[in-house]
């Protein structure tokens, strides 16, 4: 059920109960960065793949909670670190509510995405033995990768990736042959940072079950774009960053299934994820706790919570609906232009435009964009083995938030043809 409106928003959505329509954006004026002229030209800004800009509520959370709350956590007596304990743990609960998430208790705080899947490679990996595997798709984020390549490096484990299609969708047929007994863990990403293409992911995570392996879902393209249920995905491990939540930086989580946590060793050493110390020995704290080593990021925590209610007061729905009318305006107007080729066809995508321009390179198709205050993301967008799939450098790419609208889209053509008739190949 989604959160109640602000009373903002109820105005809006009163004066125009359809939403003022598809590519006008009812939120646009909840961001005050977006009201900053850059390069003396309207702020376009299409890099939300990169990071979300941030409403004018979660900027006062931060600030009330630097005011009116500060303190250390778990350890104080006193009624402020009490207080503070409070927020941080209704904040655990957002994400709970966000993910759907069956406890509080199954959601560890995290510095991000990134670290939230080194987390599992270094507690859970501590399992793999030579010859185990991993298995992982050709479209994922670096951080989807590496830190399984470094797993494996320590472990003997093999890490394997399943094809991808010429549209950018996974290949199903080959994901199906490369699982086998040995594969210990599936990782996938939820939804593409480089292509927007919307994975199988309930119907990966029971193929991979019926394997009998764990299933990562990397979600950082996801939780801010459509609802995502923990439980109907079956998954046992979901991991997203606030940042791209509309979120401070720093700060994200990672669900965990609870019978999984409980066998978990700790990652991190330190300060409250103790239960006992001695120098004899040492015993953990259960739960979230043990994964959280030392004075964690309180505020961050807090204020990811604040995002989470920001978008739950507007509904995910209403907001896949919103960037879903975007992406496809997007996609037919820049497919009227000639030389625009784009890389990611899927059938089933979220608000992500990757192309390429005849005869322009993707940085350099970037900088003439940003002379007109259009803020584009050029190059491999940490998905280098993506790229090497498609025989490309990098791409440009165009990515969408609830705050855009049609203006935006008319700022991203209009560069485009700027930068074409610039370079002679209009």
């Amino acid at each position: 059920m989604n959160a109640p409106l602000t009373p903002q928003q109820s105005a809006r959505l009163a004066a125009d109960p359809a939403g003022e329509g598809p590519l006008v954006s009812p939120w646009a004026a909840d961001f005050p960065i977006l009201a900053r002229p850059v390069r003396k030209r309207r702020l376009a800004y299409l890099d939300n793949g990169a990071t979300t800009q941030k409403p004018r509520a979660v900027i006062q959370a931060m600030e009330a909670f630097y005011e009116q709350s500060n303190a250390n956590i778990h350890r104080g007596v006193h009624w402020l670190s009490q207080h503070a304990t409070d927020l941080y743990e209704q904040a655990r609960d957002r994400v709970r509510v966000l993910l759907n998430a069956p406890d509080s208790q199954d959601i560890v705080f995290t510095a991000g995405t990134t670290a939230s899947i080194n987390l599992v490679a270094q507690t859970w990996g501590q399992s793999l033995r030579p010859g185990d595997e991993i298995l992982v798709t050709g479209m994922e984020h670096h951080s989807n990768i590496v830190p399984w390549q470094l797993l494996c490096a320590r472990t003997g484990a093999v890490l394997r990736h399943a094809r991808i299609t010429d549209s950018g969708e996974l290949d199903l047929d080959d994901f199906r042959a490369q699982l086998n007994p040995r594969t210990r863990l599936v990782g996938v990403a939820h939804v593409s940072n480089a292509l927007g293409t919307v994975n199988p992911v309930a119907e990966l995570v029971r193929l991979a079950h019926e394997a009998g392996a764990l299933a990562l879902v990397d979600g950082a393209q996801a939780v801010a774009h459509a609802p995502v249920d923990v439980q109907a995905l079956d998954c046992d491990f979901y991991a997203f960053s606030g940042h791209k939540l509309y979120g401070p930086t720093g700060i994200g989580a990672l669900y965990v299934r609870g019978s999984i946590m409980a066998g978990l060793p700790p990652w991190q050493g330190g300060g409250d994820m103790i239960r006992t110390v001695s120098f004899e020995g040492s015993t953990w704290a259960d739960g979230p706790q043990r994964f959280e080593a030392g004075t964690p990021n309180i505020g961050g925590s807090i204020v990811m919570g604040a995002a989470i209610d920001y978008v739950l007061a507007i509904g995910l729905e209403r907001i896949a609906a919103h960037e879903a009318a975007l992406l496809a305006e997007a996609t037919e107007r820049m497919l009227e232009l000639p030389g625009v080729r784009l890389v990611g066809t899927a059938a089933h995508k979220a608000g992500i435009l990757s192309f390429l321009v005849d005869g322009i390179h993707p940085h350099d198709l970037g900088t003439i964009l940003d002379t007109d205050g259009v803020a584009i993301r050029a190059g491999h967008h940490c998905a280098m083995p993506l790229m090497s799939r498609f025989g490309i450098p990098g791409t440009a790419r165009a990515s969408f938030a609830l705050y855009n609208d049609g203006r935006d889209i008319d700022a991203l053509v209009a560069g485009v043809r700027k930068a074409q008739k610039l370079f002679g190949v209009a």
